[in-house]
């Protein structure tokens, strides 16, 4: 009989600029204050990359060189490489396509995949089924944002919540039972309105009226998106566990999209999960988007063992949103 293929993660890369921007040197830039920000969000810090021609792809290229160091490989064993971002360095070539030139790596095909906060697990899910059809050894998964370069800092409700960073996973056949093993993911156009960006696409190209209306920055209408994102994210996780029939007990840790604070805790309760078996570092390095479930494997893989049954769950704009069961494997 034949051992059925799971995704494993079999190293985890990371990689977030040197430049901080703490919540006081926000107080500088508008009407907010340290107190305030870390009450409703958790942040205290976020990391930005700065510094002319510098975008997502230079923080892709660190994060995929310190995953092939962990594991030991070449780039170019790498057979395909998949950039979830919704800031990519240009429309088109794509960001994947851009990393791999850097690279140097000939061997890979490569794609972005647009899905805002969700955009990981997206990504993720997709490369497991490439793993999962056995046609494909080595998948490189990496989730990277640079949200400085769509963020208006005179916008206090928006600024004090972004940060610049990427985190790369790699799969590789696994028949031991690590692994993906789950993924149930969803989506609502109807919730675009709430979170966007209007301009820079076909619909509003860049004008010096779309410029002047600032619609190439963040747009958030944060009540409706704060109430969505926790009975979303929450609902979602559970569910989760409920198809898997696994309890509180069995799930070693939750690792949820670094959105906010409140929505984190919301998530943990409604899975009834302790906060010790929460992954966080939003303190330290803000919403980064597509980026920020893998940074957090990329700080916490110490802590992580073999066969932890881990729930990693996002929710972004779109609306998108899922969570994912991953079996730990490396």
């Amino acid at each position: 009989m034949e051992q059925k293929i799971t995704a494993a993660i079999t190293a985890v890369g990371g990689y977030v600029p040197e430049e901080r921007l703490t919540n006081a040197d926000l107080e500088k830039l508008v009407d907010t204050n340290d107190e305030w920000i870390k009450t409703r969000t958790g942040i205290t810090e976020r990391r930005i990359l700065r510094g002319e021609g510098m975008a997502t792809s230079d923080l892709v290229v660190p994060a995929v060189k310190d995953l092939c160091e962990r594991r030991g490989i070449d780039p170019n064993e790498i057979d395909c490489l998949i950039v979830a971002t919704v800031t990519p360095d240009m429309m088109f070539p794509n960001t994947a396509n851009i990393t791999c030139d850097k690279l140097g790596i000939k061997n890979a095909w490569s794609f972005d995949m647009l899905a805002a906060c969700s955009g990981f697990l997206y990504a993720l899910t997709t490369g497991a089924a490439l793993i999962e059809s056995g046609r494909y050894k080595k998948v490189v998964v990496v989730g990277a944002d640079k949200m400085s370069a769509i963020v208006d800092y005179t916008d206090r409700t928006t600024c004090i919540i972004f940060g610049d960073g990427a985190g790369a996973v790699l799969l590789e056949p696994n028949t031991a039972g690590f692994g993906v093993m789950d993924s149930l993911l969803k989506s609502d156009g109807g919730g675009g309105k709430y979170l966007y960006m209007k301009g820079g696409g076909s619909l509003n190209p860049a004008s010096a009226e779309t410029i002047a209306a600032k619609q190439h920055y963040i747009f958030q209408d944060g009540q409706p998106v704060f109430k969505f994102a926790v009975t979303g994210m929450a609902d979602v996780g559970f569910e989760l566990m409920e198809r898997n029939h696994l309890t509180a007990d069995d799930v070693a840790w939750l690792v949820p999209h670094q959105a906010n604070k409140r929505i984190i805790d919301a998530t943990a309760r409604r899975m009834g999960l302790p906060d010790e078996k929460v992954m966080m570092n939003i303190e330290r390095y803000g919403n980064t988007t597509a980026a920020t479930i893998p940074l957090c494997l990329w700080d916490f893989q110490d802590k992580i063992k073999q066969g932890d049954n881990i729930v990693l769950a996002a929710f972004g704009g779109g609306f998108t949103w899922g969570a994912t069961l991953v079996r730990w494997g490396s």
